[in-house]
């Protein structure tokens, strides 16, 4: 009968005690499904993460540049990773351990509403770093 038409004949479910069939032109269905997994992968927002180095002891303007990019991220809505470089800096060591959560605190203080802080590193880590998530708006 599906021969005599030029459709095939389609097993839908076979779980139950009477398999399911059904009369269809096989090649169609199969371009169906795959221009509707293409419509809803197009639709769909990746978002990646994003790293910028920072070093502890950075100048007010070379900070501002990092900055820049930072919001180049998160307007892009991506997730950035800022990380503060502290691994054989003898000025880390020899200023005390103040210093990492000063400046990441006049980070958050930069970004304001623009991001969140998702994570921060542990604080025994050598490299410290915290991710910031762009705000929904």
């Amino acid at each position: 009968m599906a021969t005599d038409e030029g459709l095939d004949l389609v097993e839908i479910n076979n779980s139950n005690a009477v398999p399911i069939v059904k009369i269809m032109d096989y090649g169609k269905f199969k371009y169906e499904q795959k221009k509707h997994a293409a419509e809803s992968k197009k639709n769909q927002k990746t978002t990646e993460l994003r790293e910028v180095w920072i070093k502890p002891f950075i100048e007010g303007n070379d900070l501002n540049i990092k900055m820049k990019k930072v919001f180049e991220f998160l307007g892009q809505g991506n997730k950035v990773k800022i990380t503060v470089m502290t691994k054989g800096s003898k000025k880390v060591l020899a200023r005390g351990k103040d210093a990492v959560p000063e400046l990441f605190a006049h980070i958050l203080e930069i970004i304001g509403d623009n991001g969140t802080v998702e994570t921060k590193s542990k604080p025994d880590d050598r490299t410290k770093s915290m991710i910031i998530a762009p705000t929904k708006q």
